[in-house]
């Protein structure tokens, strides 16, 4: 049986992570016969949105890995703990805290880095040669750990497409439904929620980039 590690950036899809996109990895995951461990770094988000609002709750802090473990029904472990040896693969969920917590592109776009904890833990699935996904907005790190020329989609925001461009990487258009393989870094993405009108349709996209990865495992 394949085991992925799977990364969350907390849980909602304004602060944290988009929480259809991650339950419906681990379902795809668990239908395709794979197992799999949640992982999370332990830092504070940026911020914490009112989901109901919409709007910052000005003063309150929450921490990214306790904030995951809501989705990963306590079954979690923060990044620093990874044995990579364990594991097949990686796959990063979206919503925006991939954007706010994993790294900063919401604040500052193409100059954005990826934060420490990220970083070091997706670099280890990168230098062992496992296929890692990313999924909605979290392919705007590929250019930043993968190098010039990586290729990713966020689907079809000319904007978000430019800023992965200039950070080096080689951006494709894709549907909701489809997937994008960079076969030299085992890298595969999907637009899913940058896109979808209904969970069925980030869950097309999903299964998909869900099933290439263990294929590449």
């Amino acid at each position: 049986m394949k085991k992925i590690a799977v990364l969350l950036a907390g849980s909602g899809v304004f602060d944290g992570s988009e929480i259809h996109e991650a339950v419906l990895t681990l379902l795809s995951l668990s239908r395709a016969g794979a197992s799999y461990q949640c992982f999370a770094p332990d830092i504070d988000q940026l911020h914490v949105v009112n989901h109901l609002s919409g709007e910052v709750a000005q003063g309150e802090r929450r921490n990214v890995l306790v904030e995951a473990a809501r989705i990963a029904r306590g079954d979690i472990r923060a990044t620093s703990e990874l044995d990579v040896a364990g594991f097949d693969g990686l796959i990063v969920p979206g919503g925006f805290g991939a954007a706010k917590n994993l790294s900063n592109f919401a604040l500052v776009g193409a100059d954005c880095e990826v934060a420490p904890e990220v970083r070091d833990f997706i670099a280890e699935f990168a230098l062992a040669k496992k296929p890692v996904g990313f999924i909605c907005i979290a392919p705007v790190m590929i250019p930043k750990l993968y190098g010039k020329g990586a290729k990713g989609t966020i689907g079809t925001d000319k904007g978000t497409g430019e800023a992965f461009c200039a950070m080096g990487g080689a951006h494709q258009d894709a549907s909701v439904h489809e997937i994008v393989v960079d076969e030299a870094n085992k890298v595969v993405s999907t637009p899913a929620y940058m896109l979808a009108g209904s969970i069925a349709e980030a869950h097309s996209g999903i299964e998909k980039l869900v099933n290439k990865v263990l294929a590449m495992a």
